[in-house]
């Protein structure tokens, strides 16, 4: 069972595995067909798409975020169409260093579900690889998932706000650091980040080539932020909950399980002007 990485080596021996799903999850933020029309021109062979904004995230009503965590049955029910099942290896990979597949690993763990791994490289190291892509479609497939939602997983905006400075809670942030700092913000209609969090950026997370550090440099890094707070004190959060799962699969690999996720991050924080800012 892989749940946190998978090699393109490993993955390329299981294409034809029934008891793995393969997911798709490329995307751009401000460019959200980019990710379909990319599957459309060439995929992993047997890979699904998984749409960031439509199927990893329920409509914004302009008040939860910009990608809110949708009904966790709904997901399920996509899933099982998707034919995953409960005892399905899941893997996802994108072309941006694991960070939208990261959602979707975070997600699966969020409904319990454990087989869910990220193609470490992703799309390009597929493709350095010299390994097969294609433009089929995989056959419609059917299966039954049952979500089971951590409520450990995840924390909501007013729990934020009860532990501002508080030693419980080390709130993470993962955008780049202009944007913590609320300068070059074009995302966001307000610049700058929860007070009292830590900046760190997701891709501080890989390595020049586009993988993942090694556990070692991983778990040294978070150890520098987390001082002497236990793992379970992270609070990860980012612009709407996608970068986030980032850093908390990168603590997962370093073996420090337990991190939460804020999924409304920064664009449900400041969608109430009565909650702090900092810059």
């Amino acid at each position: 069972m892989h749940t946190t990485l998978i090699s393109v080596a490993e993955l390329a021996q299981q294409l034809d595995n029934p008891a793995f799903a393969i997911f798709d999850c490329r995307h751009e933020l401000t460019n959200p067909a980019f990710g379909s029309n990319a599957y459309a021109e060439s995929h992993i062979p047997n890979a699904r798409f998984a749409h960031v904004d439509h199927n990893l995230a329920a409509p914004p009503t302009g008040k939860n975020g910009r990608h809110p965590l949708p009904d966790p049955e709904v997901f399920g029910a996509w899933l099982g169409r998707m034919g995953v099942s409960n005892d399905t290896q899941v893997v996802a990979y994108d072309n941006a260093g694991g960070v939208y597949a990261s959602r979707l690993w975070w997600m699966l763990r969020w409904i319990g579900h454990q087989p869910v791994a990220v193609l470490d490289g992703g799309w390009q190291a597929w493709l350095e690889a010299l390994l097969p892509v294609t433009r089929e479609e995989p056959a419609a497939a059917q299966a039954r998932f049952t979500a089971a939602v951590q409520p450990s997983s995840f924390v909501d905006a007013n729990y934020v706000l009860q532990h501002l400075h508080a030693p419980d809670m080390v709130l993470m942030d993962a955008r780049a650091n202009d944007r913590y700092h609320g300068q070059n913000e074009t995302i966001d209609p307000v610049g700058g980040h929860i007070p009292g969090a830590v900046n760190r950026f997701f891709k501080e997370n890989l390595t020049p080539q586009g993988f993942f550090k090694s556990p070692t440099q991983l778990r040294a890094d978070f150890r520098s932020l987390l001082g002497k707070s236990s793992p379970e004190a992270i609070v990860s959060q980012c612009g709407s909950g996608v970068t986030a799962c980032h850093n908390l699969l990168a603590m997962e690999i370093a073996g420090l399980p337990g991190g939460r996720l804020y999924p409304g991050s920064w664009s449900e924080w400041i969608a109430d002007p009565s909650r702090p800012r900092a810059t």
